[in-house]
């Protein structure tokens, strides 16, 4: 699976551009606030229909315009495909894949398989429960869209409940109308909760298998999914938050509240691993997406490393670049001194200045 090319219109800080990028690795470097990272998100947005920063559409749409358009064309299992999107301020943005609109934007997931690594990413073990649910959601998403319709509609209605429980307080009478939400919760949310287990279990020797290789074979780490709730029990223990809920006006159990555990020699890294560690947990996380998406649709997915690599000593560095064979990448950077040093093979080279974007020879 590769991106062929992308064309951006009014997108962030570009009036309009076009690449055409190589099968293998592509560099993209330039000072920091030039548009680097810009270039990745419109890659995100064209497999995900939305910001890997979780901004709107309308913040993505350049200074004074009033739409912005993101064209990508994809290869995948030897099909080419053409994503369109159109991005309003005032409007749902527009999807269309081979010139035919798409009716709602699930319907993007799976043409186009992102794995986007930034700095921030470094920080998943030791940051709240819900970096580590959106890692999970968003890998799921892409990959199996009976879990992206179970997640939508579990969330529509959590949504739902929650307004309701605040509502309950100025008018009780609406009370006897919770159950009809609690029953699609639970419908929901019981697919959700089996199909993360099913997920960690297997990506957990993934996982493991990188850290060790990462670590100098010096470190085991173990993946466990702590539901909030088991599934089997979740309409009993919904019904014993009932109380619990319409005092704090939200919903206190199910999978909107569930974590990950990762731990080394029983120790739990996220609270006692040192920062090396959890540095190296994370990677290993990432790193194993790749494999994993491999192996459940036969292909390599796309991916995107923001400014990574300054970020990671020398050890993890050159892991990072040896683990990118066969894999698309397109790596943002201030500078090739590390690729170079390295003697790291380079395949295209884009320079970015002030929105300007310029391929060099290197």
């Amino acid at each position: 699976m590769i991106i062929k090319s992308l064309e951006l219109k009014d997108f962030r800080n570009y009036e309009s551009l076009n690449l055409d990028f190589d099968t293998s690795t592509n560099i993209i470097f330039g000072d920091n606030a030039q548009g680097k990272t810009n270039i990745l998100e419109a890659c995100y947005v064209s497999g995900t229909s939305k910001s890997h920063k979780g901004s709107y559409d309308k913040d993505m749409i350049r200074f004074g315009e009033k739409e912005a358009h993101i064209r990508c064309v994809v290869e995948k299992a030897e099909r080419e495909y053409q994503i369109d999107l159109h991005l309003r301020k005032n409007k749902t943005k527009g999807i269309a894949i081979n010139q035919v609109p798409v009716k709602k934007a699930a319907d993007l997931f799976g043409y186009l398989n992102i794995i986007f690594f930034s700095p921030e990413d470094l920080n998943i073990i030791k940051e709240g429960p819900g970096e580590r649910r959106r890692f999970i959601d968003m890998e799921l998403c892409q990959l199996d869209k009976i879990y992206l319709n179970n997640l939508t509609n579990y969330n529509k209605i959590l949504n739902n409940r929650n307004r309701l429980l605040k509502d309950i307080r100025f008018n009780p009478s609406l009370q006897s109308t919770l159950d009809v939400w609690d029953e699609q919760l639970v419908s929901y949310g019981k697919k959700i909760i089996k199909r993360r287990r099913e997920f960690i279990d297997e990506i957990a020797p993934v996982v493991g298998d990188m850290h060790y290789k990462i670590s100098g074979e010096r470190e085991n780490l173990s993946v466990f999914y702590e539901p909030n709730v088991e599934d089997f029990l979740f309409v009993d223990e919904l019904f014993r938050s009932k109380d619990k809920d319409l005092k704090t006006g939200t919903t206190n159990v199910g999978p909107h509240r569930d974590d990950l555990r990762f731990s080394i020699a029983d120790v739990d890294i996220r609270k006692f691993g040192s920062q090396g560690q959890q540095r190296t947990c994370a990677l290993s996380l990432k790193l194993s997406e790749i494999k994993i998406v491999e192996d459940m649709i036969g292909e390599k997915p796309v991916l995107l490393l923001d400014d990574v690599l300054s970020e990671l000593d020398s050890t993890r560095q050159n892991y990072l670049l040896k683990s990118l064979y066969e894999t698309q990448t397109i790596i943002t950077c201030t500078g090739l001194d590390d690729f170079v040093k390295n003697r790291f093979q380079i395949n295209k080279v884009f320079e970015v200045v002030s929105g300007t974007v310029t391929e060099r020879n290197e």
